[in-house]
């Protein structure tokens, strides 16, 4: 059955989660938002020890629980130095391009709850005051926060309470155009975050239950390789949403979703695999699948954690992953039936 999610919605609560901050371990700002998305369609949110937001629904075989995994965390900075003329230097949190994150607008959050903006800046920033702003390398060295406020010294920096361990959140920029592209940071992975809030819409609005009983997880350590480490002892089938990546030999496309068949570290379930394909075509989906170079999930991460789960992968087509990624509504949409339709069994 072809469904028709409620793109509205998703397209909302894609924006309203992109522009949370939530770099990796940073979970402050999300949890509540999480919590309001969920109580405004009737559910609860319940939490592990790790912040791993859970929402549970029951379904109709209660004998079996499967879990929709969509992490919470976005790439993101954090403050591990002063410099004597009060920029500040950082270590990137997940596989942060420091090329792309020069001249961004960043966020600092302390850890007394006060915010500071400011923006990326190579040390070297002007070909008007050095021989090699064009050529020297952007890395974690070389580029720093430059602070929105009348700072000269490491001394002003650390008066207004900034410190060691501090987050840094980078601006996402989200873009939607009229032909339905989007751009943005952090599509990676809000929008498998929104595809599942408009999953459970559909089940609540349409009154329809899951198959089986069907956990939606949302992690927090997903971009440094533990969002899927542990796992409920309930759940023998875990599926992780989350970006697919456009390459070399990469048969998707960006209005299209990916079921992923391996990545960098192994293969996915083969009948899961399966399943997953023949749900696309009978939900209709434009979909491909694909091998994913340099990459890991949830559920591989899962796998790794010992867990005794099925492992499955999928998600919509994006560009340019871990900067400024683009992805298609079309893209969205398909992966948003391809929830759906794995949800309800059929």
């Amino acid at each position: 059955m072809k469904y028709a999610p409620d793109m509205a919605y998703l397209m909302a609560t894609m924006e309203k989660l992109i522009n949370t901050p939530s770099p990796t371990g940073y979970y402050v700002k999300m949890k509540p938002v999480i919590e309001e998305l969920a109580a405004e369609l009737g559910y609860t949110v319940t939490y592990d020890n790790r912040n791993t937001a859970y929402i549970t629904v029951p379904g109709a075989d209660t004998t079996k629980t499967v879990c929709i995994s969509a992490h919470a965390d976005t790439l993101g900075l954090m403050v591990r130095g002063i410099n004597a003329d009060g920029t500040l230097r950082v270590r990137p949190l997940g596989g942060v391009h420091f090329v792309s994150t020069e001249g961004e607008n960043v966020t600092l959050h302390t850890r007394e709850g006060k915010s500071f903006t400011g923006m990326m800046i190579c040390n070297h920033h002007s070909s008007h005051a050095y021989d090699d702003a064009k050529t020297m390398e952007r890395n974690e060295n070389t580029v720093c926060v430059l602070l929105d406020e009348p700072v000269k010294s490491a001394a002003d920096v650390r008066a207004l309470g900034i410190g060691h361990g501090d987050y840094v959140s980078i601006d996402p920029r989200f873009t939607v155009t009229e032909n339905g592209y989007i751009k943005s940071r952090f599509i990676d992975n809000k929008a498998a975050m929104a595809i599942s809030f408009a999953t459970l819409k559909h089940l609540r609005e349409a009154g329809k239950q899951p198959k089986c009983n069907t956990v939606f997880a949302f992690s927090f350590y997903e971009e440094i390789g533990l969002g899927g480490v542990y796992v409920p002892l309930e759940i023998s089938e875990f599926i992780s949403v989350d970006i697919s990546i456009l390459g070399p030999d990469a048969d998707g496309s960006d209005r299209a979703v990916t079921i992923c068949a391996k990545d960098a570290s192994m293969p996915y379930d083969y009948e899961l695999t399966n399943h997953l394909i023949d749900t696309a075509k009978r939900a209709g989906c434009d979909y491909a699948v694909d091998l994913f170079y340099r990459y890991g999930s949830d559920a591989s991460q899962a796998i790794k954690g010992g867990n005794n789960v099925r492992a499955g992968l999928f998600g919509m087509g994006v560009y340019a992953s871990h900067g400024v990624e683009r992805t298609h509504k079309d893209g969205i949409e398909n992966t948003a039936r391809l929830m759906l339709s794995y949800v309800l069994g059929e």
